[in-house]
């Protein structure tokens, strides 16, 4: 006789999933995991841009074309670049920025190549070596001025006990009113400033030095070559691609001078405006011209830095992929 049926209905277990459909759920998940926090590190990095980069350059062209007056903003069309255009400390600061470009090239950029260099080719003490050349870079910006600061000073200042103690005529250093090219004043924001900055371009140049193959050097000496031409003929052209990066980087930056200056000379404008540069004119037209500030005239020039910048970089960019082709 058949057991009587339950009134329940009977409750089937589910057909186990197979190992290949296992594995690909598996490998979808960690997909989609992978995608989620790839586009979460993206939008995070998009919104950083947007707010402090992307808005600020916006908002500063916009600003540059209207005026404000009594807490009211209108449309100022292009006066506001016909003013600075006819300032005459516009072409001074220019004039000064250009210089500290020209001897920060000179200095800035070559003195911590030729320091890798040399830090490559030593035996001994390398890591102590390496941690000196790179400390100045650790220090805030205005203790490594304050203390050039003291250094420069005419009376007490190391340096001019230096020259007094070697019966050498003392220097005003930056205090020196002289407007010639280069100026004294000039050549000693420059000396702070490779001084401050030199360590993190020597450490790139150092760690690409040593990417280059050694037979390419025991190849020079067999030949015969010295120190001078396999510097010419291997280390250059090995190093160009971060030879190249680095100038494009310094040229950007030292085109931005401005703390050095506005520390070591107390406001940036130097003796007859000789260390007056285009960043610390913005400064000026912004907090500290008495009676005319305005934000306006400063979005205004800084809107022709970006642009000369851009059109600088835009056209460094193309000569260097003409090069290389």
């Amino acid at each position: 006789m058949a057991e009587p049926i339950s009134g329940l209905a009977t409750l089937r277990k589910p057909a186990a999933l197979s190992p290949a459909r296992s594995r690909a759920g598996d490998r979808l998940a960690a997909r989609a995991r992978r995608n989620v926090s790839a586009h979460g590190f993206l939008i995070g990095a998009v919104l950083c841009f947007a707010f402090f980069s992307w808005y600020p350059i916006c908002r500063e062209i916009v600003m540059s074309f209207q005026k404000s007056k009594l807490g009211v903003t209108s449309w100022a069309g292009l006066s506001n670049y016909e003013r600075i255009f006819r300032d005459p400390t516009f072409w001074t600061a220019w004039k000064n920025t250009l210089e500290f470009t020209v001897l920060a090239l000179i200095l800035g950029y070559a003195v911590p190549f030729f320091a890798a260099i040399l830090l490559n080719e030593l035996r001994h003490a390398k890591g102590y070596l390496r941690c000196l050349v790179y400390l100045p870079v650790m220090l805030p910006p205005t203790s490594a001025l304050l203390l050039f600061a003291y250094f420069y000073d005419p009376s007490y200042g190391l340096f001019n006990d230096v020259l007094r103690h070697l019966h050498l005529p003392v220097s005003q250093w930056v205090q020196s009113p002289g407007t010639g090219l280069p100026s004294m004043a000039m050549i000693s924001v420059v000396i702070a400033a490779t001084w401050m900055n030199m360590g993190g371009a020597t450490l790139i140049y150092l760690a690409a030095l040593q990417n280059i193959p050694g037979e390419l050097y025991e190849a020079a000496e067999l030949d015969g070559a010295g120190l001078l031409r396999k510097i010419r003929h291997i280390t250059i052209p090995q190093t160009r691609l971060i030879l190249s990066m680095l100038l494009l980087l310094q040229i950007v930056a030292t085109m931005q001078m401005f703390v050095e200056a506005f520390i070591l000379t107390n406001g940036g404008a130097g003796v007859n405006n000789n260390t007056l540069s285009v960043v610390n004119l913005i400064y000026q037209y912004a907090f500290a011209l008495s009676g005319a500030s305005n934000y306006n005239s400063a979005s205004a020039l800084g809107v022709v830095l970006m642009l000369v910048l851009a059109v600088f970089s835009g056209g460094y960019l193309w000569l260097t992929r003409q090069t290389d082709r």
